[in-house]
């Protein structure tokens, strides 16, 4: 039985040394990479039993994926192996002074956008399942995905497990409408909600203070918890992190204090943090797992790549220097 189930797409990031743009770089660091798998691979680091599902081609691409996820501790045996298709590609521009990092996606006919339903055991890999984690990437890659992320979610909701969503609006995947009509109907099914003002802005068209944005979609959609990530970046290299929760008990939970942050690599902060606030929830409670999201998240800063690069030892460390407050 797992504590973790992950649904997504991982991909290979590719980037340049030493801060180049693309059109100077004559070699890149090569990551893994992809929203769900950076959690999964976040929270089997702090040494909850994870799997991760998804679609991989059989060439020495996707086997260097799986191979990746496996050192991190990740479970691949539901992955769906194929000799069609394509591992998708990301490149990406590390920002300095006042320019800022930049994506560029090459992932269009990739293994995982063509999965298909029926095609999981999903009453076999949830039995017993603590949690299933998925975020709005999954159902934006193609009608097929969407009609997959339904299905994993339906088959949590019978097993169940809590469902936990990640909004995580990409624009160059849907429209805000788009992502409204599918995320507005999968939310009737999601206890945790992790998102930002951004993406509440630009798909629920909704603005407000963060505590009040989370009570809102709890009221709305009967979640068990909504958080916020809340990220202020004065300067390219420089930036604060803080975080709220807001529980169906009508209770909030917020960062003691914003956080401080040299940006190292901001990419994977909200994977890292995701993970962190599973983990505090599944061994504690809300108010731990909001000081374990904001510390797995702001030691991701500090690592290049995608992933967390930590310990249970470390978190635990950092912690003690994060409490967090309740707001009654």
């Amino acid at each position: 039985m797992y504590d973790i189930v992950t649904l997504g797409e991982a991909m290979l990031r590719l980037t340049p040394p030493d801060f180049q743009r693309l059109e100077q770089a004559t070699s890149f660091q090569v990551n893994v990479s992809g929203s769900e798998l950076n959690t999964a691979w976040g929270t089997a680091r702090l040494g909850l039993h994870t799997t991760w599902v998804s679609r991989l081609v059989d060439n020495p691409m996707g086997r260097m994926i799986a191979s990746k996820a496996r050192e991190m501790g990740v479970d691949v045996s539901h992955v769906l192996w194929t000799r069609e298709g394509r591992v998708g590609l990301y490149y990406c521009e590390m920002g300095a002074s006042t320019r800022a990092s930049r994506v560029y996606y090459d992932r269009r006919g990739s293994a995982m956008s063509e999965m298909k339903p029926d095609t999981v055991d999903w009453a076999a890999i949830l039995e017993g399942a603590k949690v299933f984690h998925v975020s709005g990437i999954t159902p934006a890659l193609s009608p097929d995905c969407r009609a997959v992320t339904e299905e994993a979610v339906s088959a949590a909701k019978q097993a169940g497990s809590l469902v936990s969503f990640d909004m995580n609006y990409r624009s160059r995947l849907w429209s805000p409408t788009e992502a409204r009509d599918c995320i507005g109907a999968l939310l009737h099914s999601v206890d945790i909600l992790l998102t930002t003002s951004d993406d509440t802005s630009t798909v629920f068209g909704v603005e407000s203070e963060p505590a009040d944005i989370a009570r809102r979609f709890v009221d709305e959609y009967d979640l068990r918890a909504a958080v916020l990530t809340i990220r202020e970046a004065p300067s390219v290299l420089r930036g604060k992190w803080s975080s709220v929760a807001v529980t169906d008990e009508g209770q909030t939970y917020a960062s003691r204090a914003k956080i401080d942050l040299e940006l190292i690599d901001r990419i994977g902060s909200g994977d890292a943090y995701d993970a962190g606030f599973l983990y505090g929830f599944l061994t504690g409670d809300v108010a731990k797992a909001v000081r374990y999201g904001d510390a797995m998240s702001a030691i991701k800063h500090s690592v290049p790549g995608d992933h967390a690069w930590i310990t249970p030892e470390e978190l635990d460390a950092h912690v003690e220097g994060l409490q967090t407050k309740i707001v009654r």
